[in-house]
């Protein structure tokens, strides 16, 4: 027996005082009304209503479940309000996760975004490599991601796919002072090197021939790591070595050596001592996109989470669809198995 339904025909016939006027008020007809009525009354094991030639009246016994039935109702009405906010978007917790090194800037504008257009609903977000948030997609831990590519994205859905040149981290010097460069990067006769965090000029990926890399670990993205020293290679740039580090002292301090380089984006905080330089060509793009476990694309906060991470990445994060840059352009891109492109 449903419960909260044979309730709601108690209160109806307890209002109207009238099978008739509560069935008309239902839309069902007298006779099925009464026939829930008596249901109920077996399944309570009380008799609730009195006839009379008027109509009913409630019992004793009646009088007393009538507080309480009203209580159920009203929690109930409360229970599929909620329900709906729910599957409206309006209420509930969102599990998200973005990759190391998105930016500060573009974090805290994702969250205030996704709070605004939905303040019912509470953002869970984590930083997770993308193998890690593939696990808990497919996993179902985790509700939706920005993931880096090149990923496998079997049984996943995918917003928009959007990059960002990468350039190269260098020494830099205070007050236009020229320093020496590190080996195998040219500069011309009486060249300084850009005052701390400013752009410096382009620089060739052959250019860095005979520096280390020092580049996130491998386990954490494969695909995209092993991409990176390829499209390296092909460029002309083989690292002395390769060493793993994605704390940014160790990082920075590795920079600041002269020994090693980093690839980093624009709005990449640099320590002092340093400054960033594009790519000449921009070889290098950083690719990302909104991710969700397949089946879930009519979820109403999955599809809320992707729009506000598309104007964040644009908007905040300098990014661009992927097939409008140059790069891109130049190369056959199938899809969003691409993270950096020639």
């Amino acid at each position: 027996m449903d419960l909260i339904r044979h309730v709601r025909y108690f209160l109806a016939v307890t209002e109207e005082r009238h099978f008739g006027r509560a069935a008309a008020r239902l839309g069902i007809a007298q006779p099925s009304l009464s026939q829930r009525v008596q249901r109920l009354e077996r399944e309570l094991g009380v008799r609730l209503f009195d006839r009379t030639s008027r109509g009913v009246e409630l019992t004793e016994g009646g009088r007393l479940l009538l507080t309480e039935a009203r209580s159920l109702i009203a929690r109930a009405d409360t229970l599929l309000g909620v329900a709906a906010r729910v599957r409206g978007g309006a209420a509930g917790v969102l599990r998200a996760a973005v990759p190391p090194e998105l930016g500060g800037a573009v974090v805290a504008a994702l969250v205030g975004g996704f709070r605004d257009r939905s303040p019912g609903v509470r953002l869970a977000l984590r930083e997770l490599g993308a193998m890690a948030q593939l696990t808990e997609l497919r996993a179902g831990t985790l509700d939706a991601g920005v993931l880096r590519h090149p990923v496998d994205v079997a049984g996943l859905d995918l917003g928009e796919v959007l990059c960002r040149p990468y350039g190269v981290v260098l020494p830099s010097a205070p007050n236009g002072e020229v320093l020496p460069r590190a080996p195998g990067i040219a500069a011309g006769p009486g060249t300084a090197p850009p005052p701390d965090g400013e752009t410096g000029p382009p620089v060739r990926l052959t250019s860095l021939g005979g520096l280390d890399l020092v580049l996130f670990p491998q386990p954490s993205a494969p695909a995209l790591h092993a991409e990176i020293l390829a499209l390296c290679r092909r460029h002309g740039f083989e690292p002395g070595t390769v060493i793993a580090g994605q704390d940014p002292e160790f990082v920075d301090g590795m920079v600041l050596s002269g020994t090693a380089v980093t690839f980093a984006t624009r709005d990449r905080k640099l320590p002092p001592g340093t400054a960033w330089h594009p790519l000449e060509g921009e070889p290098l793009l950083e690719q990302v996109s909104a991710a969700w476990l397949r089946g879930r694309r009519d979820d109403p906060v999955v599809r809320l989470f992707a729009e506000v991470a598309l104007t964040v990445l644009t908007e905040r994060g300098g990014m661009v669809p992927v097939m409008e840059t140059a790069a891109a352009r130049r190369a056959t891109l199938s899809g969003p198995a691409y993270g950096y492109t020639v």
